[in-house]
């Protein structure tokens, strides 16, 4: 059974800095990342991260947050430093699978329980 745990997050003030982790079990997976969703909006992605450490990351945070991963651990990263009040959000990390159903591959997603990031202003 494949599980995604988060830790980290809370209340961080504008300009500070968070890291998430979120630990796989059951499973590894090549790529992983993360997601956010704020309140009245649709889930985002934040950054993803492959087992060869290529990294994607939305444009509202490049240069400002940075996935990583520690592939023995199956664990990923996501450190944010220059928090911004519009980063408040549940953070969500994802990792996914390809699954052969008999005819063609389908992906499988799997999500962490979801972590709330709230920067104060």
């Amino acid at each position: 059974q494949v599980q995604l745990v988060e830790s980290g997050g809370g209340l961080a003030q504008a300009g500070g800095s968070q890291r998430l982790s979120c630990a796989a079990s059951g499973s590894t997976f090549n790529v992983m990342g993360w997601y956010r969703q704020a309140p009245g909006k649709q889930r985002e992605l934040v950054a993803t991260i492959t087992a060869a450490d290529n990294t994607n990351y939305a444009d509202s945070v490049k240069g400002r947050f940075t996935i990583s991963r520690d592939n023995a651990k199956n664990t990923v990263y996501l450190q944010m430093n220059s928090l911004k009040p519009e980063d408040t959000a549940v953070y969500y990390c994802n990792a996914y699978s390809m699954v052969w159903t008999g005819t063609h591959l389908s992906k499988v997603d799997y999500w962490g329980q979801g972590t709330q990031v709230t920067v104060s202003s």
